[in-house]
């Protein structure tokens, strides 16, 4: 089972930029689709952002349309998320994921978590 390190989090100003690092190692991430969700204070994990191996498609969550890019390089089994533009309620523990369609939404595929990174945006 692949294990999945997320890294670059951390506090920035409102409008600012970070950009998210997910790190894999005990396999390849070679033929899966990605994901990024995040986790904000009181509230549920959310799905943010997906790529599929094959052809890079990319799919995002309508609150990061336009703000947010996923992609991902298959050499170094590394998948990134660069945000723009930042905003208050991107606060959040951000979390990478092997995923799946549930029918309904975008799920962790194999179900365990990394420790996540922590981004605060302050107003």
């Amino acid at each position: 089972q692949v294990q999945l390190v997320e890294s670059g989090g951390g506090l920035v100003q409102a409008g600012g930029s970070l950009r998210l690092s997910c790190a894999a190692s005990g396999r390849t991430l070679s033929g899966y689709r990605m994901g990024w969700f995040r986790q904000a204070p009181g509230k549920e994990r959310e799905f943010v952002a997906r790529i599929n191996w094959s052809d890079s498609n990319t799919y995002y969550t309508d609150s990061v349309k336009g703000r947010f890019t996923i992609s991902r390089d298959n050499a170094k089994d590394t998948l990134y998320l660069q945000m723009n533009s930042l905003k208050p309620e991107d606060t959040a523990v951000y979390y990478c994921a092997v995923i799946s369609w549930d029918g309904r939404t975008y799920i962790n595929r194999f179900g365990s978590w990394g420790p996540g990174t922590q981004v605060t945006v302050s107003s």
